[in-house]
C-alpha cells in the first residue's frame, strides 16, 4: 500500500535478484513477489530498529527498491554486499539512526560516515543510494522538521535555487548540500499540499508533479 504522495510501487525482478544475492539474504517480511512499496522497506527498517533485522537486511531492501527493474540492479547489489560481507560498516553508519529523536547534526554525521574514506564507507554505495538507506532508517513520519530524504540525480535536477547548491550536481554532493536541501524541504512541507511531511516534497520532486519555487 502506498504512502500519501507516493507516485507508485517499484517493480522488482525478484528471480534475477535471488540468483545474485548470497543465500539467506532476502529480508524477512519483505514481499517475495510483485510490486515493492516504500512501506515495505519501512517495515524492514522498523524490524531493524527493534533488533530483529540487521543493517544488511535493511540495505538489501533499500537497494531492491532503489534499483527496481534496472538491468544492472542485481549485479550492483551483489557487489555492494560483497564489499561489506558481514555488514559491519553498514551497521556502524546506521546505528545513530536508531534514536527516537534525530537532530540535524546526527543526520549530517551519518551522511559523512558513508563517504569515501570514512568509517561506514562501502564501495559502490554512493550518496544517491546511501541517502535512500538513511531515509528509510531515519525518517520519522508525523514529526515534521528536518528529516532525512533521498537525494539522487532526478531529485537534484528538479530542485529550485532556494533549495541550495545540491541542484548544481548530479552526484557526489557534500553533506552541507544535503542538509540545505533537507532544511528547504522541511520549510516547503508546510505548504498544505504536503501536509507537513518533507518526504512528500521529495516524492513530488521525483515525480515532477509540482512547481516548488524558483
Amino acid at each position: 500500500m502506498g504512502l500519501p504522495g507516493e507516485p507508485g510501487p517499484i517493480t522488482v525482478p525478484v528471480e534475477r535478484y535471488l540468483r545474485r544475492l548470497p543465500a539467506g539474504s532476502w529480508p524477512a517480511g519483505l514481499p517475495g513477489s510483485g510490486p515493492l512499496w516504500r512501506a515495505d522497506v519501512f517495515a524492514v527498517a522498523a524490524s531493524w530498529r527493534r533488533g530483529s533485522a540487521s543493517a544488511r537486511d535493511l540495505t538489501v531492501a533499500a537497494l531492491l527498491w532503489g534499483f527496481g527493474p534496472t538491468a544492472y540492479g542485481p549485479h550492483r547489489t551483489e557487489r555492494i554486499l560483497a564489499a561489506d560481507p558481514d555488514g559491519t560498516r553498514l551497521a556502524r553508519g546506521l546505528e545513530p539512526l536508531r534514536a527516537d529523536e534525530l537532530t540535524k547534526e546526527t543526520l549530517q554525521a551519518a551522511y559523512v560516515s558513508f563517504r569515501r574514506g570514512q568509517s561506514a564507507y562501502v564501495r559502490g554505495l554512493g550518496p544517491a543510494f546511501f541517502t535512500k538507506l538513511i531515509y528509510f532508517a531515519g525518517y520519522r513520519r508525523g514529526r515534521g522538521g528536518v528529516q532525512p530524504l533521498i537525494l539522487d540525480k532526478v531529485v537534484a535536477g528538479r530542485l529550485p535555487v532556494s533549495a541550495g547548491p545540491a541542484r548544481r550536481s548530479s552526484w557526489g554532493w557534500r553533506s552541507a548540500d544535503w542538509i540545505a536541501y533537507l532544511q528547504w524541504a522541511a520549510s516547503t512541507a508546510q505548504d498544505p499540499r504536503f501536509d507537513g511531511e518533507p518526504e512528500r516534497v521529495e516524492m513530488a520532486l521525483f515525480a515532477g508533479t509540482a512547481r516548488l519555487g524558483q
